[in-house]
């Protein structure tokens, strides 16, 4: 690695340290579904963002809401305190495409359709109103 690319790469990971955020990756689902679920909480207070994964219908909203709490807790422990009500919001939130297995299903006359089975990454970033 050059030295132009390992100071890039050490101000990010810098900058990293002072953001608070979780990742879950390799989830077994589409990106487009999970996306749905990531766009309803993104900008919204964490506590209520929580109550909407909690009630939300959709499969994806359970590992999204373990997610947040992950990212709370990061957020936690990075400033040592407990957060209040109404402090912290998320911030940015994003859904990224991972692998795609692709398998061969039986099809008539001899032929194969091919399956994608899709896989995302979750990255979710909270933080307080005037940290923006």
């Amino acid at each position: 690695m050059g030295a132009r690319k390992r100071l890039a790469a050490e101000k990010r990971k810098e900058a990293l340290k002072t953001q608070y955020f979780a990742k879950l990756q390799n989830v077994p689902s589409s990106p487009r579904k999970m996306r749905y679920v990531v766009d309803m909480i993104r900008g919204m207070e964490v506590n209520r963002a929580l109550g909407t994964l909690h009630f939300s219908k959709k499969a994806a909203s359970e590992k999204v809401e373990k997610l947040l709490r992950s990212a709370i807790a990061n957020w936690e422990q990075k400033n040592e305190r407990k957060a209040e009500d109404g402090e912290l919001y998320v911030t940015v939130a994003y859904v990224d495409e991972g692998v795609t297995l692709k398998r061969m299903r039986p099809a008539p006359q001899g032929r194969g359709y091919r399956i994608r089975k899709r896989s995302n990454h979750v990255t979710l970033f909270v933080g307080t109103k005037t940290n923006d």
